[in-house]
């Protein structure tokens, strides 16, 4: 996804161990590998990880959850996403057991990196779903502070709020805003 190159440099750069997955011959392995990253599947890094964080396009994570992440999934792990969507919707239904909670970056990956390198940061909403080991929000919170977002600032939320003025914001007004801006240049020309 648009996020998880940033992000899993940013968390390295803070001195988190990071494993990455990715599919052997997909459009990000050989980047991953120029990165100095060893991908590995997703159901080896949810065998190894504590925290997985799901940062694939909204369509692909639940057929990700369900083949790689749920069989490996083990109470008191943790689970993140930087979209509340596949929750929200349904797509995704983690067990009680598991943290579930998102930080979600006001912006791409790839600013993310470069506000981070230049010692800055992405302001971020973070959010809990659901808290079985009652640290979930400190989890996020570390996680935030990890790619950098908590130089620029975090404000708490829900997944609901999140996914609901996010798709608002994406399809009503960035996308709609494009179609009325070639209208209205049409009407004027």
């Amino acid at each position: 996804g648009i996020q998880g190159r940033g992000q899993a440099l940013n968390l390295r750069d803070s001195d988190v161990k990071v494993i990455v997955a990715q599919r052997p011959g997909g459009p990000n392995y050989d980047l991953a590998r120029q990165d100095r990253f060893t991908p590995v599947s997703a159901s080896e890094v949810t065998r190894r990880a504590d925290v997985i964080i799901l940062l694939a396009q909204d369509m692909l994570q639940g057929d990700i959850y369900r083949g790689s992440i749920a069989p490996q999934l083990t109470a008191g792990k943790a689970l993140g996403f930087s979209h509340g969507f596949a929750i929200l919707y349904g797509l995704i239904k983690p067990p009680k057991d598991v943290d579930v909670m998102l930080v979600a970056p006001k912006g791409p990956g790839s600013l993310l990196r470069s506000q981070f390198l230049e010692g800055k940061g992405v302001p971020a909403l973070v959010a809990v779903h659901q808290d079985a080991t009652g640290q979930a929000k400190r989890l996020a919170l570390a996680w935030a502070k990890g790619i950098g977002s908590t130089r620029a600032g975090v404000l708490e939320t829900t997944f609901k709020e999140e996914t609901e003025t996010d798709n608002f914001g994406e399809q009503a007004v960035l996308c709609g805003g494009v179609s009325a801006l070639i209208k209205a240049g049409f009407e004027t020309l």
